[in-house]
């Protein structure tokens, strides 16, 4: 890792730091990240389970362990996304 010649600063080549995010941005970041993912990840499989009544336990568990981790996957890649747009 580089950065200036002798402050000691880890900063990688090509990082922009003129304007850094907000304190207030970032929890509204936070808070906003944690509702979404709360509810694909909670309440989404929990909704797929219930409604999922034409097959037996273990096809129900398996489409919505499935999609969880789908969710979980897409999440992850937005996520990774946006910091890239350096939006969060």
């Amino acid at each position: 890792m580089t950065g200036d010649a002798g402050s000691g600063s880890p900063l990688a080549e090509g990082d922009d730091t003129t304007s850094p995010m907000s304190w207030s941005r970032a929890v509204l970041s936070a808070v906003v990240i944690l509702a979404v993912g709360g509810a694909l990840l909670v309440y989404v499989p929990n909704w797929a389970l219930q409604h999922l009544t034409g097959l037996d336990r273990h096809g129900r568990t398996t489409i919505t362990t499935g999609g969880f981790f789908a969710l979980l996957l897409t999440l992850a890649w937005a996520l990774r996304r946006l910091q890239m747009h350096r939006v969060v």
